[in-house]
């Protein structure tokens, strides 16, 4: 008789059906801790997965005005040394100008060379360039996904770390001798300089790009305009579109006199070493921004 599972009834020839089914089994079972060791829900994959997702543009209000804290805090520290502006390249480009404009002044104020001041306004232009033109990078990958916000983050950490080094072993001071003898002069000075302008014009094309209610969170000229003009200027209560402006505005000028007021302490290297603390906390807060709401 042949045997339901397809092999012979016992007359002591083995069925086949049988020891298939049995090595199957034996296979399966030594399967099971291979899965169980590999849960596909790993804090990596999670980790993963949440840095792959966008973040909700509605979310960033708050962030941005973190953002505009930080271009009062670097603008404080390259301003008290040289008295230029890491990020407002209008002046900056204005300068240069007028520089070049000398050449045509009356002898009494007719210059030919490059002044200090000059060189380290063309520095801090030239570098903000460098620094926003990363936004290429951005525009491919995901302006508002998370690797790329925590990414640029962190760029700013690395910019911040090599200002910090360079303004230490610079030996130059925090504070500038008046305009005619500013501070960063050297190299090494001038270097910190490039390396601050740089994060901000990241941090420019990240607001830009993002949709920040203070536009780049860089230079705010755009952002008092609104401000002035916007139709809930004199409402009592809340009114977000105004209050989230004005918080950026007020941000600016106390993260400007806060590092102005540290640099008596800590010096131009200690005080942008607490700015990198600072970008920290940024970091952190790119990655837990919620994802836009689905209706």
């Amino acid at each position: 008789m042949v045997a339901p599972n397809g092999g012979l009834t016992s007359n002591g020839i083995a069925t086949y059906g049988a020891t298939a089914s049995t090595e199957q089994l034996r296979d399966a079972e030594a399967d099971l801790p291979r899965a169980n060791s590999a849960p596909p829900h790993s804090l990596a994959v999670r980790l993963i997965r949440r840095l792959e997702g966008e973040v909700d543009a509605k979310a960033c209000d708050w962030i941005s005005v973190f953002a505009c804290f930080l271009t009062g805090w670097t603008s404080a520290i390259s301003f008290t040394a040289c008295f230029v502006w890491p990020g407002f390249q209008t002046g900056n480009v204005a300068q240069l100008a007028i520089a070049i404009a000398r050449t045509f002044d009356p002898p009494r104020t007719r210059t030919y060379t490059f002044m200090k001041g000059d060189q380290q306004a063309l520095t801090a232009l030239v570098s903000f360039w460098l620094g926003t033109s990363l936004g290429r990078i951005g525009a491919r990958v995901g302006p508002k996904r998370r690797a790329w916000l925590v990414t640029t983050a962190l760029i700013q950490i690395a910019l911040a770390v090599a200002a910090a080094l360079c303004a230490h072993f610079s030996g130059e001071g925090a504070y500038a001798d008046g305009r005619d003898h500013p501070s960063w002069s050297t190299p090494r000075g001038m270097a910190a300089l490039g390396f601050l302008s740089a994060s901000l014009g990241l941090q420019g094309i990240v607001g830009k790009r993002i949709a920040s209610p203070m536009n780049t969170t860089v230079v705010l000229t755009t952002t008092w305009v609104e401000i002035f003009n916007d139709p809930s200027l004199f409402v009592i209560g809340l009114a977000p579109s105004r209050d989230v402006r004005v918080a950026g505005v007020l941000a600016v000028l106390v993260g400007a006199f806060t590092a102005r007021a540290l640099l008596a302490v800590a010096h131009s290297s200690g005080t942008i070493g607490v700015l990198c603390g600072f970008r920290l906390i940024q970091v952190v807060w790119w990655a837990a921004i919620p994802g836009p709401r689905r209706d």
